[in-house]
């Protein structure tokens, strides 16, 4: 592919030879002369000149580089659209494998695949294009939306709702039970039965081993475009906002409410019963026990604002030379005090 033809169909401005062939993308680091890189964080741009890369996404031109320049609004969103011209993962052919189980009154949508091995319950509803692969679990009276993706051993509970266009990678759990128990006397455990359902819409993508967890009543819900990663836990009643981007091991327990475009960073995680409004931040490893500020960006166990904690835990590593410190000055002052008194006030 030209790549003039890649600058076009990105809207991108080439510095350069338009007509260079280009074959592939690839990193900084591994590049050839016939692939394409990018350069979104300024930290790397040293490693520009030791590149073999024949062309490479920037935001702006630069001067003297080995190779072309393609200038992007935004080089990392333009190299992940690049991708889509030379990778097309595999999509199975249309059609439902003769070991796959499909109940009688479920409802499949056209140009759908079911590989060997899933399972669809009664009342299931699936809409058109859907791609179900092998060991995919559908309980009873789940609605499922348009072009869902669904890759191996991923299951949708029994009445959960998934909208259009929904990703499940290998794994996940939708609507699998609520934590809730409550005291018996003798002090055994008592379950208490999740009767509510969780809801994905559109857009959502949802990695790995993950579990969305239904709730014991009313809904659990996951809003339009949220991306969430492998190994993340959301607990019941949750609700996790539009946009949002929460990375693995991170955990939301019981009725956390999340606004939008929040970040939740890896392992980071929220006792129940609070909200982190739109736009915050949670750094990795955060402790979250209450309510967060729109737009805060917070850090640390328990988490406060992230440029306090930068302070703190910059001192953290001196405290003991500190403390020794402190210790010193206390003796000396003593001392000072003990010289100053009175000769009468000694012999007292």
């Amino acid at each position: 592919m030209k790549l003039k033809q890649i600058a076009d169909r990105l809207g991108c401005a080439v510095h350069g030879d338009e007509t260079l062939e280009i074959t592939g993308l690839a990193g900084l680091e591994h590049a050839t002369a016939s692939e394409l890189t990018f350069l979104a964080n300024p930290k790397y741009a040293p490693k520009v000149r030791s590149s073999s890369a024949g062309a490479i996404l920037v935001s702006e031109a630069l001067d003297g580089a080995p190779m072309a320049c393609l200038v992007s609004k935004n080089p990392y969103l333009d190299f992940a659209r690049a991708l889509e011209f030379f990778y097309h993962p595999p999509r199975p052919a249309p059609g439902i494998h003769p070991l796959a189980v499909v109940a009688d009154s479920a409802r499949i949508g056209e140009n759908a695949s079911l590989g060997p091995f899933v399972y669809v319950g009664e009342h299931v509803s699936i809409g058109r294009n859907a791609v179900l692969h092998a060991g995919v679990v559908i309980y009873e009276g789940a609605e499922i939306g348009d072009d869902f993706y669904a890759h191996s051993h991923s299951v949708v509970r029994e009445f959960c709702q998934v909208g259009d266009r929904v990703i499940l990678q290998n794994g996940v759990v939708i609507g699998g039970d609520g934590f809730g128990f409550a005291h018996n006397a003798d002090g055994s455990q008592y379950k208490i039965p999740q009767s509510g359902r969780t809801v994905i819409e559109d857009d959502v993508e949802i990695q790995t081993l993950t579990s969305v967890d239904r709730a014991t009543v009313g809904e659990t819900r996951v809003k339009r475009g949220a991306k969430i990663d492998s190994l993340v836990q959301v607990g019941h009643a949750c609700v996790v906002g539009e946009d949002n981007i929460v990375c693995a091991q991170a955990g939301l327990a019981g009725s956390s409410i999340l606004g939008k475009r929040v970040v939740l960073a890896g392992q980071a995680g929220v006792s129940g019963h609070l909200t982190i409004h739109d736009g915050a931040i949670v750094y990795a490893q955060s402790g979250v026990g209450g309510d967060v500020k729109p737009g805060a960006v917070i850090s640390g166990s328990p988490a406060f604002d992230n440029r306090e904690w930068l302070r703190a835990v910059t001192a953290f590593p001196k405290l003991p030379e500190l403390l020794k410190t402190v210790r010193q000055l206390e003796k000396k002052i003593a001392r000072l005090e003990a010289s100053s008194k009175p000769d009468s006030d000694i012999h007292e």
